[in-house]
């Protein structure tokens, strides 16, 4: 990471981070992988549950597999990406919850529960997708999130027991500046929020 003293971690995570079109050459090391994943792990999620789960394409015979089930558009950033995440969530997280948490009985409250698990699953998992992201950048790394994939190709194709469920796609890697476009306008405060 750049050690400018200006290079502050507001401008890392939100003002210089930027959702990548394009990528520069060079791998991402496991170990950068492992350490993403360790952080991820240490945000808040309901009954530290840590429901997402993450499979992280970085072979071509991966990509290959992947290729299906892309959008057209999210072709060429998907399978230049040095890895591509599939930010998953585990439909059976409930299970692990006596290994995770500090009253083991707590899930049982999602037995015979289907929908609750579900979205259960799916908004914290998808919290843990935002970790995911501020995490890589916080490493250095650049993110591309995406949602533009067919889930059910996805999943029939890397999941096929159905436990896992994806949810939203990250390339990781070292974003080609060139590639980006420029920002585009984000709400205005009065627009997005109220304070009662």
């Amino acid at each position: 990471m750049n050690s400018n003293p200006h290079d502050t971690t507001i401008d890392r995570l939100f003002e210089r981070g930027r959702s990548h079109n394009g990528w520069l050459p060079g791998a991402v090391p496991e170990a950068t992988l492992r350490e993403l994943h360790r952080l991820c792990g240490l945000g808040p999620t309901a009954f530290n549950a840590q429901p997402m789960r993450l499979l992280f394409i970085t072979t071509e015979a991966a990509r290959q597999r992947l290729l299906p089930a892309l959008r057209p558009a999210n072709v060429a950033k998907s399978m230049g990406a040095p890895v591509l995440v599939v930010v998953a969530y585990d439909t059976q997280f409930h299970t692990l919850i006596p290994r995770l948490y500090h009253n083991p009985s707590a899930g049982d409250a999602f037995i015979g529960q289907p929908q609750l698990a579900a979205t259960t699953a799916l908004r914290n998992g998808s919290l843990q997708g935002g970790y995911l992201i501020m995490a890589a950048r916080a490493l250095g790394l650049d993110c591309a999130p995406m949602s533009g994939f067919d889930n059910t190709t996805l999943d029939a194709e890397f999941f096929p027991d159905g436990r896992w469920r994806s949810n939203f796609l990250c390339g990781l890697g070292h974003g080609d500046p060139k590639k980006l476009f420029d920002r585009l306008p984000r709400l205005p405060f009065e627009d997005a929020c109220q304070v009662l």
